[in-house]
C-alpha cells in the first residue's frame, strides 16, 4: 500500500510505500542522535534557532518543569537556568543517552524516558510544560496536549515552539524540504501549523493561550505560551 506524506510540513509531497512510514517514531529519530542539532541546525537554520533560544532564555520563573522530547539535550539547557527542577524527556534512547553526556554538569536535570501521548507522571505534577519541534511530528498532537494539560498544576505554563513553513514563501519552503530530506529522511509525522491553528489546538485541550507569534526570517516557527486555566 502506498502513502502520501508532506516533509516538515512544508508542502513537499511524495508517494512513498506503507512500511516506510511503519517504523516507530524513536526508531525514526533515534537515528539522528549523534548529529541531531547540527542537522537541525544545517536545517532550520542559525537564524530562527537563535531567535528561538533567546526567547526562551527570557522566560522566568519556571518552576518545576518537565521537557517533552528533549532530543539531545540543546533546549534544556537553555530553560534550565530559570527553572528549579527540568525533568527531560524522550522517547528514543539513543537521544537520552546523548543528553545525558550533555547535561551531566546539570544538577538541577533528570533525564526519562517517556512518550509525551502518554507518560507515567502523576497529576498536576509540574509547573511548566515545554516541547520544542515535537507538535508537529508526534503521531495525536491532541494526545500530547491533553497530556501536558494533566500533568501541569492549575495555573501551570505550557512553552511550545512548532517549526513551520507557514509565512515562507514556495521556493523558500522547497528549499527547506530538501534540506529535511537529507538529513532526516522521510518523515512519519509531519503538521504545519500556522499561529491561529496551534493556538487552536491548545485552545481545544483546555488551556488559555497567553502568547502566539510566528517569529523566524527566511525559516519560520511559532512561539506559543499558554497556562492552564
Amino acid at each position: 500500500m502506498k502513502k502520501e506524506v508532506s516533509s516538515w510540513g512544508i508542502g513537499l509531497r511524495f508517494t512513498l510505500e506503507e512500511p516506510m512510514t511503519e517504523l516507530k517514531d524513536e526508531s525514526f529519530w533515534g537515528k539522528s542522535a549523534d548529529t541531531y542539532m547540527n542537522d537541525t541546525t544545517y536545517v532550520a537554520g542559525e537564524a530562527v534557532l537563535q531567535t528561538v533560544t533567546d526567547r526562551l532564555s527570557a522566560e522566568r520563573g519556571l518552576g518545576e518543569v518537565v521537557e517533552f522530547g528533549c532530543g539531545t539535550g540543546h533546549f534544556t539547557q537553555i530553560v534550565a537556568p530559570n527553572a528549579e527542577q527540568v525533568v527531560a524527556t524522550d522517547l528514543s534512547d539513543e537521544m537520552l543517552a546523548v543528553a545525558r553526556e550533555q547535561l551531566k554538569k546539570l544538577p538541577n536535570v533528570a533525564i526519562q524516558k517517556a512518550d509525551v501521548e502518554g507518560t507515567t507522571f502523576p497529576s498536576e505534577r509540574f509547573d511548566t510544560a515545554f516541547m520544542v519541534n515535537v507538535i508537529h511530528v508526534v503521531e495525536n498532537p491532541c494526545a500530547a496536549l491533553r497530556e501536558s494539560y494533566r500533568v501541569l498544576k492549575n495555573g501551570g505554563r505550557l512553552l511550545i515552539v512548532s517549526y513551520t513553513g507557514y509565512g515562507m514563501t514556495p521556493w523558500a519552503r522547497m528549499a527547506l524540504g530538501i534540506r529535511y530530506l537529507r538529513k532526516f529522511g522521510f518523515p512519519k509525522h509531519s503538521r504545519n501549523y500556522s499561529p491561529a491553528g496551534l493556538a487552536a489546538l491548545v485552545e481545544n485541550a483546555g488551556f488559555e493561550v497567553e502568547r502566539v507569534q510566528l517569529v523566524g526570517d527566511k525559516t519560520k516557527a511559532v512561539y506559543l505560551v499558554g497556562e492552564k486555566r
